[in-house]
């Protein structure tokens, strides 16, 4: 069963809508891959265990549009951000992050690096 959140910052706003937990082996190796695109309230938090930069880099292969990439430490701030776009070998956080986030480009306008992110639960 999938779990989603929503992802606010500190002034309780709402940056991302529908967020999928997303800890599983499976559900990070297919990530967005083959879809065709991305309604901008929709996203993926890929979970780890540990902070770490090699782990939470990216790629975009087999990408057919760009993505909003966040990167967030184990606090939940934001350490990096990224427009990745398609068919690019790697995307790397500048910092180890623990978690990380793809949706739509427009998340970046609304995430600034420093920010402190809270999750909320769907129900």
């Amino acid at each position: 069963m999938s779990v989603f959140y929503a992802l606010r910052n500190e002034k309780d706003e709402v940056i991302l809508a529908r967020a999928k937990w997303c800890s599983g082996f499976w559900c990070k190796l297919r990530g967005l891959m083959f879809r065709r695109s991305l309604p901008e309230s929709d996203g993926l938090i890929f979970v780890y265990e540990r902070e770490s930069v090699l782990e939470t880099t990216i790629h975009m292969l087999f990408m057919a549009f760009p993505i909003a990439v966040i990167w967030l430490d184990a606090e939940q701030r934001v350490v990096d951000k990224a427009l990745a776009k398609p068919w690019r070998l790697a995307y790397a956080p500048r910092r180890a992050a623990q978690y990380v986030i793809e949706a739509h480009p427009t998340l970046l306008e609304r995430v600034q690096i420093g920010e402190k992110l809270v999750l909320s639960a769907q129900r």
